[in-house]
């Protein structure tokens, strides 16, 4: 019994521990993408930007490439390592500028008509 109970525990942590490092392969995929989309520069490579944001998160990027306007990265975080298993998580995200920019506010008259 005990032994089921060690058992349903550590796969239980496992469990917990793919979640977090995929949170935190999404995140750095979020980061990288958003630092390589804010300065659109024809004259700079944006994914220098994005490798570097990678791997200060934790995590290697695996490809970026510029899509029209936006830039779209994936990367790699190390997954959890149990009873030989290795599953590396990989996360992808896309930034660029807002399709739609907000309109201007309405003039409003600072006198009213008699």
């Amino acid at each position: 019994m005990a032994g089921v109970l060690l058992l349903v525990g550590a796969a239980t942590g496992v469990v917990g521990a793919i979640v977090v490092d995929h949170r935190r392969a999404q995140a750095a995929a979020d980061l990288a993408a958003l630092a390589a989309a804010a300065h659109p520069d024809p004259g700079r490579d944006p994914c220098t930007t994005a490798a570097r944001v990678a791997t200060a998160n934790g995590a290697t990027l695996r490809s970026c490439r510029r899509d029209g306007p936006d830039v779209v990265v994936t990367v790699v975080v190390q997954g959890p390592r149990w009873l030989g298993q290795e599953g590396d998580l990989t996360a992808s995200a896309r930034a660029g500028p807002d399709p739609a920019p907000a309109k201007a506010p309405a003039q409003v008259p600072s006198q009213v008509p008699p």
